[in-house]
């Protein structure tokens, strides 16, 4: 009889390997490795062209109806969630432990139930009475929300196959469930895996809007096997500082939606709070032009937020090395301006240290922040301020040329509603744009922007 071989799964990243080491190759944690019984192999003996099941095939003109939406009662995480939840979809939400990920879910699990929908929250962290005093304390005592601690998800299955499923099943939280059916401790890759995958089929069988809560690690990812963000329909980033009030809810995949939209909302005394206006969280009040600080209309989706990015430079003694210091931004995009500044503008920071900020603890992505980051930069070091009524956006080019960003027109009517009534934006948008009632300042190159902000 052949010798089973060993196989030694990661409990970070999920790779398996069939010699046990201390350190993980791949996503490089120490002490993650742990044997699991190996699958059963399949040889070229076993042929699996007859015997089975036809399966239906058809065409991609047919008439197919849209998925029904469950509103949730909370609008900006209906936004995020592309209009509410499927029946029968699996969502998973991940984010930094004490970020409010259960005070959110449990807040649209009582507003549904409020509406008369078939809501069950099953905590395998807490126990039941904690969740009801929870939701207590945020003025959800009323909800007819069904509450439950388990972690056995044979003994879930069970409780909801009985009778009518519920129309949403919040499961808190996936890395503590564990199956009967696979050995091993709640938390590890076979059980998580184990553990979703029953799920999400009783899901799919029964029409029921799963949403399962997953830890992440220290870079951020959800915890677990990477295959457990295949399996689902939907997964969802809760974002943000425990030291600042906002929280953001970032789809990174959404089957039946799409991925660009966010919904944000603020952490206060009675729970999660919606924002309808993000803007005002991430300007800061100036009484009076600063140094260093611009404000650049950032676009997530179909929501243009306005945020302030603020810079700093401190010159240095010769030989000393300069620190880059960046918070909310790409370090090496950073790197990136400051070469084009030096090498086009002839402006130097080699000898300064240079600090990089987005004020509130936002985090951009977009590249329409180039100029934005090199006004403030360039302020910074000049000591001239820019207007505090103008808006920066611009994606630069390695040669120097400022291009054209999408939405120009949606970014400078946001700004113009806060009250902003200039912006500087490169020349093709100028051009090509006319809308908005911002005035406009238009350059073709950073360099025209640089001269402009020099007076020269």
């Amino acid at each position: 009889m052949a010798k089973s071989k060993r196989r030694y799964a990661c409990q970070s990243c999920g790779t398996v390997t069939h010699r046990w080491q201390g350190q993980c190759g791949d996503c490089g944690e120490w002490n993650s490795l742990v044997e699991e019984s190996a699958p059963t192999a399949f040889t070229a003996k076993h042929d699996l062209s007859g015997g089975g099941k036809p399966v239906s095939l058809e065409g991609l003109d047919g008439d197919i109806a849209l998925p029904d939406r469950m509103p949730t009662g909370i609008a900006e995480l209906d936004r995020a969630l592309g209009g509410g939840l499927v029946a029968g979809s699996a969502t998973l939400i991940g984010g930094d432990p004490g970020i409010g990920k259960s005070t959110l879910l449990l807040q649209a699990a009582a507003r549904l139930a409020l509406a008369g929908r078939s809501v069950a929250y099953i905590s395998g962290e807490e126990a039941a009475g904690q969740v009801r005093m929870r939701g207590l304390r945020l003025g959800l005592g009323k909800a007819p929300v069904q509450l439950a601690s388990a972690t056995s998800v044979r003994d879930i299955l069970t409780t909801f196959s009985r009778g009518d499923p519920p129309a949403m099943l919040v499961i808190d939280s996936i890395q503590t469930m564990h199956s009967d059916l696979i050995e091993g401790a709640p938390g590890t890759v076979s059980q998580v895996r184990a553990s979703a995958h029953e799920l999400i089929r009783f899901a799919k069988q029964s029409g029921t809007a799963l949403v399962l809560v997953g830890h992440v690690t220290k870079d951020g990812n959800i915890a677990g096997p990477r295959v457990l963000e295949h399996m689902v329909d939907t997964v969802m980033s809760f974002e943000g500082e425990r030291s600042h009030q906002y929280r953001i809810l970032r789809a990174l995949k959404n089957r039946f939606g799409g991925t660009d939209e966010i919904g944000v909302f603020a952490m206060g005394a009675d729970g999660l709070d919606e924002v309808d206006n993000p803007s005002a969280l991430f300007l800061s009040d100036r009484a009076q032009d600063v140094a260093g600080a611009t404000v650049f209309p950032a676009l997530e989706g179909t929501r243009p937020v306005l945020v302030e990015v603020q810079a700093l430079t401190v010159r240095l003694a010769s030989g000393a090395t300069p620190r880059r210091a960046v918070v909310g931004w790409d370090s090496g995009r950073l790197s990136m301006i400051l070469a084009v500044l030096e090498a086009r503008c002839g402006l130097s920071f080699s000898s300064c240290e240079v600090y990089l900020n987005i004020a509130g603890g936002y985090r951009l992505t977009d590249p329409a922040a180039d100029l934005a980051v090199a006004a403030a930069l360039v302020s910074a070091l000049s000591e001239r301020a820019l207007p505090s009524d103008a808006v920066v956006f611009g994606e630069l080019a390695l040669s120097g040329e400022l291009r054209p960003v999408a939405h120009a027109g949606l970014r400078r009517r946001e700004a113009a509603k806060l009250g902003f009534t200039r912006s500087y934006v490169p020349r093709a948008v100028a051009k090509g744009d006319k809308g908005g009632s911002a005035d406009m300042t238009a350059f073709a190159t950073l360099q025209d922007f640089v001269d402009h902000m020099m007076g020269r």
